[in-house]
């Protein structure tokens, strides 16, 4: 039998695809209009600097339930199949979703509503990240890994470009529209998993002691170097240089674009993206990845700083989506890399644990980061905490080249030896 060229050949990887694309499309069209709902209640009785600490605790609302959750969630991804645990969290998202629509149908949206939803949305992420990433590789040959996640981030990408505007316009014609067709694209999703067959895969997690087999994950990480690395370096690039977080704010009391608007420049840095990773499915990168990982991180910080002064500018909006769009292609390139280099890096036994260290480190960048900018933003403004968090950004990716020469020295994604170590854990435990 001849070997699968490509992951659409395999038709579990086609329904993995879908669902990842359904729900990318109608998460970002939820959170969008999450942020837009939190920022214009909040403001009907205060101040933009006290409103922007409201999206900030959005943010925080949304990874403290990650934070708690994580050693958990790891080891259920490596205990349970994976598959019934993706379509049990999309499960849950359908229900935020359809909660959400008759909210605002009813005109009942309340900031305590908004922030206990975002907080369900938090749990369901907390087990729906693990079991995602790890499933991935359980669908595809080792040889094709690389294409197969950049084919998954084209998924995601393409749905954060469709999300976002989808939001925003649907939102402007009828509110709970935006919400009800969420709802419907994560039930696609929820159906397209249920036709995944049961896929072989290494056993993880014994049934042992729980908390030793769940500190793994946390030992693994530690212990690989190039792992810490590149997983720390996405936590504290983000946390300072995500500018997400003040887009509500560009959008209304700065560039003074409305909600469509608002949806236009959340989708710029998919957009970005979505081009970088067609290229990179069809072109993977080979070589010196781990320099190219560190200058795209740079890239990102740089194209912050020039978005936060963007109104300064003659073509406000067309500089800010052009540097929203540059955000996003660098972020791409640090996604693949890092992606292919920790799954690659992980033997399959320990990869739900491992990716749950991961997805922490990840949202840890992006809901704190979105907390930060949020209480920064309070206490200097939205523009200076979008400058200072870049700038930031920047000076993470030349530290981290010198705490983590391991990074400067992966030339390729192909492991240096096998991974005897992260076998040696799996069997002590």
């Amino acid at each position: 039998m001849a070997k699968p060229q490509s992951p659409f050949s395999i038709p579990a990887f086609r329904h993995y695809w879908l669902a990842r694309f359904c729900s990318t499309i109608a998460l970002n069209s939820m959170v969008v209009i999450i942020g837009w709902q939190v920022y214009d209640v909040a403001r009907r009785t205060m101040q933009p600097r006290e409103a922007a600490v409201q999206l900030g605790l959005v943010g925080l609302a949304q990874f403290l339930p990650l934070m708690a959750l994580t050693l958990v969630t790891g080891l259920v991804a490596d205990r349970f199949d994976r598959r019934w645990i993706v379509r049990a969290t999309v499960g849950l998202e359908v229900i935020c979703a359809t909660a959400l629509a008759l909210l605002t149908w009813r005109d009942a949206v309340s900031l305590p509503a908004l922030f206990m939803i975002a907080a369900l949305l938090g749990v369901a992420r907390a087990f729906s990240g693990p079991a995602f990433q790890a499933l991935s590789p359980n669908l595809v040959p080792p040889a094709i890994l690389p294409a197969a996640i950049a084919t998954s981030s084209v998924a995601w990408q393409i749905g954060g470009i469709i999300g976002p505007p989808l939001g925003g316009y649907l939102y402007a014609i009828h509110p709970p529209l935006a919400y009800a067709v969420s709802a419907g694209l994560l039930l696609s999703a929820w159906i397209n998993l249920m036709m995944i067959p049961p896929v072989p895969r290494t056993a993880g997690g014994g049934r042992g002691n729980p908390w030793p087999q769940m500190i793994e994950g946390l030992a693994y990480v530690r212990r690989n170097r190039l792992v810490l690395g590149a997983i720390s370096l996405d936590l504290f690039a983000v946390l300072l240089g995500g500018a997400t977080a003040m887009l509500p704010i560009y959008a209304r009391d700065i560039l003074h674009i409305g909600s469509s608007g608002l949806g236009h420049l959340r989708a710029a840095p998919a957009v970005g993206a979505t081009v970088v990773a067609i290229w990179l499915s069809r072109r993977p990168l080979q070589r010196n990845v781990g320099a190219k990982l560190l200058v795209a991180v740079a890239v990102f910080g740089v194209a912050t700083v020039i978005f936060g002064l963007a109104h300064k500018t003659p073509m406000p909006m067309l500089v800010a989506l052009v540097c929203l769009a540059m955000l996003g292609a660098a972020d791409m390139v640090s996604v693949f890399i890092r992606q292919s280099l920790i799954q690659i890096y992980t033997p399959d036994a320990m990869r739900g644990r491992v990716s749950a260290v991961s997805i922490l480190f990840i949202s840890g960048s992006n809901e704190l980061g979105e907390a930060e900018s949020g209480f920064l933003a309070a206490l200097i403004g939205p523009v200076a905490a979008v400058v200072a968090g870049g700038i930031g950004t920047i000076m993470v990716a030349a530290l981290w080249a010198r705490l983590f020469p391991e990074i400067l020295r992966a030339r390729t994604f192909d492991p240096p030896a096998p991974l005897e170590e992260a076998s040696s854990l799996e069997k002590a435990a």
